[in-house]
Formats: C-alpha cells, sequence, structure tokens
C-alpha cells in the first residue's frame, strides 16, 4: 500500500459513507468533534438517511458516471461453491482470503469486489467498482447483484453493503434478498466498525479513543448498531484480527493473509552497523507515531540506531524498504497487530509493538504458536528497541521466529481452513 497521512483515510472512508467530496471530507470529517452539534447531527443523518434529499444530493456531489466508467458485473466461478467477498477490500484483504479459498479446494471458487474510493489505498481486486458507480449507477447494481445471486456463499465485509443504494445501502435487506435466492451469508469485521471505544479505553490506556479530537459518540453508536444487527441475522462471524473477539466474543479470528514470497529479499549483513529502525505513519494517530519519536529520534542521536519514517512509498518499493530495516515499529495503540507487523515480518525485520496479553492468548490458541511481535508500550519502548539494537543474536532469532510465524499462520492456508469450517462447509 501507499502510505498516507490520516486526513486521506478519513477523506476516503468519508466519501464511501457521505458521497462527500474528497476535500470537504477531508476537512469537516477529520474535525467532528470541534463542529457544533448540530453540524455533526446533520452529517449523522446525511450517511444514515442515504435514501432521503440530503442523501441523494450528497451521491451527485460524486460526479458524473459515464458507460465507460461501469465495470462488468463480477465473474462467477465455474465451481460446485462460488464465494463472494466485498466490498472493502482493506489491505487488499478480500481478495486474498479469495485466493486462499481458491487454493483450498477445487470445488471452491471465489472472488472479491471492492469500491474504489478516490484518495484512499489502491489493491488488488477481482472487481474493482468506482464509488460513484457503486452509489448511484442502478446498470451496475443490477447487474451486480444478478451476478451474486449465482454464487452460494456471500461474505460481507465491515458491514458495508454490496449493492450500492439498489436497496436503500441497507444490509438487512441485502441479506434477506440474498437468503430469498437461497445463499448462505457471513460477516466479516475489520476494526472501527465493530470495536467499542468504551470498552476498548478500559482494555488499554494507550487507546486512540481517548484522544479529545476523536469523533467517539458516532464510532460508538456505530458499533453499538452493527453488534445488534450482527445478533439480528445469527449468521457466522469472522474478525480480521485477533483482539476484535473482545467486541464480537462469538466470532472467531480469520487471519489476514500476506505473500510471505513477495515480501523476502536478502538482508544485508554488515558487521558492525548501526541497526536501521523504522516506522510507517501510515495512520499515526492509531499507531502512535508522535508518542513513539522522541524516544527513536533520542537513540539515534546518542548513536544507537538509524531512525526512518517511511512517507510516500509505493506498494511495490516497500518490500526493499523493509529489507533495510532490522526493526520496524509497528502500532502502540490498539493493543493488536495486522498486515504490516506480518508484512515486516515476512521480510525479515523484527517487529516492536504493542499486543495486549489476551490479544497474544488468542494467537497462541488458535495458531499453536507465540506471536513474535515484540512487546513495548510508549512508555518502554526506548529501552526494548536499545536493547535489541545492543543485541544481534537476540535479532537474528526473532527474524526467523516472524518469517515462521507468518508462513505458518498467516500464508492463508489457516484462513481459508477457518472459513470452511466454521461457514462454507458447516452449511
Amino acid at each position: 500500500m501507499t502510505p498516507r497521512g490520516p486526513s486521506a483515510k478519513v477523506s476516503a472512508v468519508g466519501r464511501f459513507l457521505t458521497g462527500l467530496p474528497g476535500a470537504l471530507a477531508s476537512r469537516v470529517l477529520g474535525s467532528r468533534n470541534r463542529l457544533p452539534r448540530w453540524v455533526n447531527r446533520s452529517i449523522d443523518y446525511v450517511a444514515d438517511h442515504p435514501e432521503s434529499l440530503p442523501g441523494r444530493l450528497a451521491a451527485l456531489s460524486l460526479g458524473r458516471i459515464s458507460d465507460a466508467d461501469i465495470p462488468p458485473p463480477t465473474t462467477v466461478p465455474d465451481t460446485p461453491v462460488r464465494v463472494y467477498i466485498g466490498p472493502t477490500n482493506y489491505a487488499a484483504q478480500g481478495h486474498a482470503w479469495a485466493r486462499a479459498l481458491d487454493a483450498a479446494s477445487p470445488r471452491v471458487g471465489a472472488r472479491n469486489m471492492a469500491v474504489e474510493v478516490p484518495g484512499g489505498f489502491a489493491f488488488d481486486a477481482d472487481t474493482e467498482v468506482p464509488v460513484a458507480v457503486y452509489h448511484r449507477s442502478r446498470r451496475w447494481q443490477t447487474d451486480e447483484l444478478d451476478a451474486v445471486g449465482r454464487f452460494t456463499h456471500v461474505l460481507f465485509e465491515a458491514g458495508r453493503p454490496l449493492f450500492g443504494r439498489l436497496l436503500g445501502r441497507s444490509i438487512e435487506r441485502e441479506v434477506a434478498e440474498l437468503a430469498s435466492r437461497g445463499i448462505s451469508t457471513a460477516f466479516m469485521c475489520h476494526g472501527t466498525d465493530v470495536r467499542l471505544p468504551s470498552s476498548h479505553i478500559r482494555r488499554t490506556p494507550w487507546s486512540p479513543y481517548s484522544d479529545p479530537d476523536l469523533y467517539v459518540d458516532r464510532l460508538e453508536r456505530l458499533a453499538r448498531r452493527y453488534a445488534d444487527q450482527l445478533d439480528r441475522f445469527d449468521r457466522p462471524i469472522f474478525v480480521s484480527t485477533p483482539d476484535l473477539l473482545a467486541d464480537v466474543p462469538r466470532a472467531t479470528w480469520c487471519p489476514v493473509v500476506v505473500d510471505a514470497a513477495r515480501w523476502s529479499r536478502p538482508r544485508r549483513t554488515v558487521r558492525g552497523r548501526i541497526p536501521v529502525v523504522a516506522h510507517v505513519p501510515s495512520n499515526g494517530a492509531v499507531k502512535g507515531t508522535t508518542l513513539v519519536r522522541p524516544a527513536m529520534e533520542r537513540l539515534a542521536a546518542d548513536g544507537i540506531i538509524e531512525y526512518r519514517e517511511i512517507h510516500g512509498v509505493p506498494s511495490r518499493a516497500m518490500p526493499d524498504v523493509w529489507a533495510e530495516a532490522d526493526i520496524v515499529l509497528d502500532q502502540f495503540r490498539l493493543g493488536s497487530y495486522g498486515v504490516a507487523a506480518c508484512e515486516a515480518m515476512a521480510a525479515g525485520s523484527v517487529v516492536v509493538g504493542h499486543v495486549l496479553e489476551e490479544t497474544r492468548a488468542v494467537v497462541a490458541r488458535d495458531t499453536g504458536t507465540e506471536l513474535p511481535v515484540v512487546e513495548a508500550t510508549p512508555d518502554t519502548v526506548e529501552g526494548v528497541v536499545r536493547a535489541l539494537a545492543e543485541d544481534p543474536s537476540r535479532r537474528e532469532v526473532l527474524t526467523t521466529a516472524g518469517r515462521e510465524f507468518v508462513a505458518h499462520a498467516h500464508d492463508g492456508r489457516l484462513s481459508s481452513r477457518v472459513l470452511l469450517d466454521h461457514w462454507i462447509e458447516a452449511t
């Protein structure tokens, strides 16, 4: 992925949810707590009522669409079991899970669909639909529904509807429509869609939900609403990161998938070289960039490490970047780990981050292997990194453990087995 700042991510999410133009979404949605209450209520109303007049006007702001903008409907696999995944494809995981299912059994064929959001991240997808087409093209919506009607299983990502405004942007109506066609549905939770800020703040003092600028009330309401929907659906639920089991206890962890071969590179072994410590502040407010940067700058000033913050590097170049990093600082506020940490471990970097003990316990239980992310908080990261910098033998052990862990838990085999055992074959 191309690392971007928090404003780009806010803009992308805002456009997906409300149809606001990118620049306006970035300015408005990035500072919700500083807005008058009536403004926040108005923005929330547009997001929650897409068929209202303000909601329709917001959709028009996405711009004109032409026939050339409309992609063909998703192709249907010629297999007995046909799995459709969409529409968010965060960090290309919808695409990765689809490929893992393809590889798991000749009886299973899978496809993923992703909404292309300008200003967001670009990832591989079987079908990519522009956000304006997703919201406004009745032709694409009906053609896609017809195609999906020929699948046997559908996995909803992050509580987002699959067919734009065709069924009022209502996942309840979409689930009912698919059920009427005999299609089995399930749900994949990714993060803020189900993570309750009020609970997360109690689990770790570093929670980003304690930030005064974050519009926590809205996140809390949305997470509770989606949790209620999941209870009503009574369908299989999966989470992409193990920490989310604290918010959705009846879910099953489906690990993220990383192509280890893509990230593996020969590493430099120069005796006496100062270790390189790298960090990608793609969303600094969540990763805790400002909390760890001063400690790294002190270590760099003392000649203990070379500290690099990675900005604006395209996805294709990131394997080479990680190949030069002895230590990678992941995230320090959510208490978990995800795709970025797995990519760094696959590249042979030692990953340091804050992972809650209960999350580590889930990983050990479900994989039979201890998570090799070195524990550190913003309070302890300076000492942890100093110790690693001064102990190349320990770094070698951790490098091997990280690569083996990713090959064991995140190469797609465990993920496809989870989806098959807890949903596809179970139904």
